[in-house]
């Protein structure tokens, strides 16, 4: 029960990052925020077909930003009110703090 509490509780804080305006939603969106220095976590859904999976991880060669898998698609779309996604980046370095946090607890952070 209490990862499920942590999991809802990062949507939640997805959700709070797009009313914020701190989300870069879809594979595009993430690689250009972790070019440009502005992706402090990016979430991939469990089921992104592995072409897209692969265009993020060689964006993310030789940067340290963190990442995890969460959810599916239609899940991690849903948490910031669009259609199905295969990533999201928090551009929020407070929120991505946060949903790094949560995700520590809940034993889902990747480094």
């Amino acid at each position: 029960m209490e990862k499920l509490s942590r999991t809802r509780s990062i949507y939640q804080l997805l959700g709070l990052a797009r009313r914020a305006g701190a989300v870069a939603p879809g594979t595009e969106a993430v690689r250009g925020a972790i070019r440009i220095g502005k992706a402090y976590v990016v979430l991939m859904a469990k089921d992104a077909s592995q072409s897209q999976m692969q265009k993020i991880q060689r964006t993310l060669r030789g940067r340290t930003v963190p990442q995890a898998n969460l959810g599916d698609r239609c899940t991690l779309g849903a948490a910031v009110g669009l259609s199905a996604l295969s990533a999201l980046a928090v551009t929020s370095e407070s929120l991505a703090e946060q949903v790094l946090a949560e995700l520590a607890c809940s034993g889902t952070a990747e480094g």
